[in-house]
């Protein structure tokens, strides 16, 4: 079962089982983590992301991307689009299992909780203050610094034998914590396509109780965001390393 392709569908599905349950945990009545704050959820998506980073490099997926825009932003960088669809498909069907099993881990919460809108935040991100070319921006800076920084931890400009073994995912963490901490609380920081519209579709096809609608008209801003701030980061470290 090792390849990059497992690799990076469990990796995901690690990634947002733990990430949206974080969500859960904050946002469902009789959770004995309900209101628990913002900073629980910072920490969790960066612990999330931590786990699915060495599932992922576990399984067979040693750049374990798990996000759409950084496969993205590394074929900007090489010049390589031959393995988008292939990595995309893994990312997006992960992040779908990972919101199915959240859903089913928290199966009675749902009913006791009664704002549709929090059960869709569980799932997916939302604007703070509805502006949509401010969203965006929001998305494609956050998507930006998350690309840039996390090449720079690899830098042999920085280290010269590059970051300990085994470091690194600690280091991706930490930056995925303080894009929450510091430019998260305009959109929830989706800066993955896969991480928002996986667990989105997986809202609208499960039978939540009077959970509402999926918010589809704010579904394309954390996609077109990321990816741009993807691709320009992309261009960036193109440029600058050639």
């Amino acid at each position: 079962m090792h390849s990059v392709w497992f690799g990076e569908f469990l990796g995901t599905l690690v990634l947002v089982l733990l990430g949206c349950g974080v969500n859960a945990g904050v946002t469902l009545r009789k959770s004995y983590a309900a209101d628990a704050g913002w900073m629980v959820i910072a920490s969790g998506w960066a612990l999330a992301v931590l786990c699915g980073v060495l599932v992922a490099q576990a399984f067979g997926s040693p750049g374990a991307n798990l996000n759409p825009a950084i496969t993205l932003a590394a074929a900007v960088n090489s010049g390589d689009y031959s393995h988008l669809l292939y990595f995309w498909s893994a990312q997006m069907l992960g992040a779908m299992g990972g919101a199915a099993l959240m859903a089913l881990h928290y199966g009675p919460h749902w009913a006791l909780t009664p704002d549709p809108a929090a059960k869709l935040g569980v799932f997916c991100t939302n604007a703070a203050v509805r502006s949509p070319l401010f969203n965006l921006l929001s998305e494609a800076i956050g998507t930006a610094v998350l690309v840039v920084v996390a090449d720079s931890i690899g830098s042999h400009a920085v280290s010269a034998t590059g970051p300990a073994p085994g470091f690194a995912p600690w280091l991706v963490a930490s930056l995925v914590w303080g894009i929450g901490l510091s430019l998260g609380g305009t959109t929830g920081y989706a800066i993955n396509p896969a991480r928002d519209l996986g667990p989105r579709l997986i809202h609208w096809l499960l039978p939540i109780p009077e959970k509402g609608g999926s918010n589809w008209s704010y579904a394309p801003i954390p996609i077109i965001g990321d990816f741009a701030g993807a691709a320009l980061a992309g261009l960036l470290l193109h440029f600058a390393h050639s």
